[in-house]
């Protein structure tokens, strides 16, 4: 066989696998949350990682589905304790059954590779008025030692995914180096970082420049990306350009206080939403996660922690049923629709050689070509608001929001889109476009300019799935047995 020959197979095999696997930044996973009406099988999620070279993902529970499908990937998994379970975790024995059932009964040749236990989500946030604040702890430690235990606590850690908000600085000093944890729970984060540092484990940080935006009119808007502003923040001759920055070493100095300055940091959270808002769209997202990528690829990290950082994405796929508490774009933290499909161009590599989409979801089954719509005949629109107020309540109405993608639709453009969010959800049942008479079916798309009306993904067993293929890594098994052969 022809020397030539060989190295023409050598690098059709070297292309295969990295464009399978991609130059991925190193230090980057996504969140796979999984609170939606129309939930892709597990395995198609997993094969869109795979696909996408993300070898990292964190979750918010340990689902069964999730974790088989998982399986046999190498993927390094963060499962996860609900906030809700933080109380029975106060039992030791539980805390052992809960990693029983859950990380244990994974680990062996070809099952999970869980590194992280995440203890709740963000339990000290303000808004849950102190209500895990004397949980977190006993059952953190209860579930580090559990996993001690079991003989996997030197290779899986638990932590606990923090919102920002556990430090600041005071508003006389409002300077990173001047970082401290909150006062009214000093104690708790004194005892949990102490905690994790003897066990070796990472301090979890949720990061979102976005709402330092949306909370506060005044917040100046460039401070938000990372391209520059025209008024820096000066600390102590370091100069601060962007929020991301300027939060992360807050933590730092908030961990020097408590002389835990050098402890590992892992950024559980960070994204940008693309609707919701009238900042949240797909190109402020895009600007987000390009500077991003490329600071994380370049391993620039921050003034106080210069070099790599470990990131999660926040997050992989919109969630139609998560709460808008907290704002209307809580469910479009995506960068892949609901469907799978990517939102706009993304470089996961950080190099930005060329804008390319993301592979997205493959085989996706959705519901028939069909709308839900005001009739345009309708006569008495008197019962019309409550109509549009019910179909509201059970679909997702938040694009219509002021600001948001379909924020443009005049009144009969805004009931037929509540109409049709309905109509989806419901999986388009055959009495779920009526409301009172005034809705209609029609087979054209009555999407309008940047307002889509979806068709939703066909409900299905989330086990009937095939497992992921690797028809890439055939190809290139292929040609090393063409190679041997000749």
């Amino acid at each position: 066989m022809s020397s030539r020959f060989c190295i023409f197979v050598y690098l059709s095999l070297l292309y295969l696998l990295s464009n399978k696997q991609g130059f991925l930044v190193g230090s980057l996973g996504v969140n796979w949350g999984t609170m939606a009406s129309h939930k892709l099988p597990p395995k198609v999620v997993v094969q869109m990682l795979i696909d996408n070279g993300i070898k990292k993902v964190k979750l918010f529970d340990a689902d069964q589905s999730t974790m088989t499908a998982l399986a046999g990937t190498d993927i390094e998994v963060m499962v996860a304790i609900p906030n809700d379970q933080l109380s029975v975790m106060g039992s030791f024995d539980r805390a052992k059954q809960w990693v029983r059932r859950n990380v244990t009964r994974y680990n062996f040749n070809g099952g999970v590779n869980i590194k992280y236990v995440a203890v709740g989500n963000e339990p000290f946030l303000t808004a849950y008025n102190n209500s895990f604040l004397n949980t977190t702890f006993p059952a953190l430690e209860n579930i580090q030692n559990a996993l001690n235990e079991a003989g996997v606590g030197d290779s899986i850690k638990a932590t606990v995914p923090l919102n920002a908000d556990v430090y600041g600085s005071p508003e006389d000093n409002p300077v990173p180096s001047a970082g401290r944890f909150r006062t009214d729970i000093i104690y708790q984060m004194t005892q949990i970082v102490q905690f994790l540092d003897k066990n070796k484990a990472p301090f979890t940080i949720n990061i979102y420049p976005f709402l330092s935006l949306y909370a506060n009119e005044h917040f100046p808007f460039d401070y938000a990306f990372f391209d520059g502003v025209s008024n820096p923040i000066m600390d102590n001759g370091i100069q601060y350009t962007n929020v991301f920055d300027a939060n992360f070493d807050t933590l730092v100095s908030s961990l020097k206080a408590v002389q835990l300055g050098d402890m590992p940091i892992i950024v559980g959270e960070v994204g940008w939403p693309t609707d919701g808002d009238k900042n949240a769209n797909v190109n402020y997202a895009l600007r987000f996660y390009k500077a991003l990528l490329q600071r994380l690829a370049g391993n620039k990290g921050t003034p106080l922690r210069p070099g790599y950082i470990e990131v999660y994405l926040f997050g992989l796929i919109d969630e139609d049923f998560k709460s808008i508490a907290p704002g209307k774009f809580e469910r479009h933290w995506g960068i892949f629709r609901y469907d799978g499909q990517p939102k706009f161009p993304m470089d996961l590599s950080g190099q930005q050689e060329e804008d390319k989409y993301l592979v997205g979801a493959q085989n996706v089954k959705y519901l028939p070509a069909k709308w839900c719509m005001l009739r345009p005949d309708a006569k008495d629109l008197s019962k019309l608001a409550k109509n549009i107020d019910y179909a509201c309540t059970f679909g997702d109405c938040t694009a219509l929001g002021y600001g948001s993608s379909c924020n443009s639709l005049d009144a009969n453009g805004n009931a037929s889109f509540a109409f049709n969010m309905y109509f989806q959800i419901q999986n388009q049942g055959r009495l779920s476009c009526n409301f009172e008479g005034l809705a209609v079916l029609t087979d054209q798309n009555i999407s309008q300019s940047n307002c889509n009306f979806t068709i939703q993904i066909a409900p299905t067993s989330s086990s009937s799935s095939s497992s992921p293929s690797s028809s890439y890594f055939l190809a290139a098994l292929t040609l090393l047995l063409l190679l041997f052969l000749l």
